[in-house]
């Protein structure tokens, strides 16, 4: 059961942890509450989950381009 664990959270993009540490909560308790939404609402929550992991990736993009390093011009 650990292996798949790790196999979830080291493949997925963080959206939950990222989520639990800006709010000060656990991320196990948001990844509940998100299981818990998907399945009473039929997984929209996961169209939400891809746009947010599609958001953080690009903010990830644009701050490593803002300031590029002197081997990069």
């Amino acid at each position: 059961m650990n292996k798949f664990k790790y196999l979830l959270e080291s493949n997925m993009f963080g959206v939950c942890s990222r989520l639990g540490e800006k709010l000060n909560f656990s991320t196990g308790s948001v990844r509940k509450y998100f299981i818990y939404a998907s399945f009473f609402t039929l997984g929209s929550p996961v169209l939400i989950y891809m746009i947010m992991a599609f958001w953080m990736e690009m903010r990830r993009h644009i701050r490593r381009n803002q300031n590029p390093s002197v081997w990069e011009f």
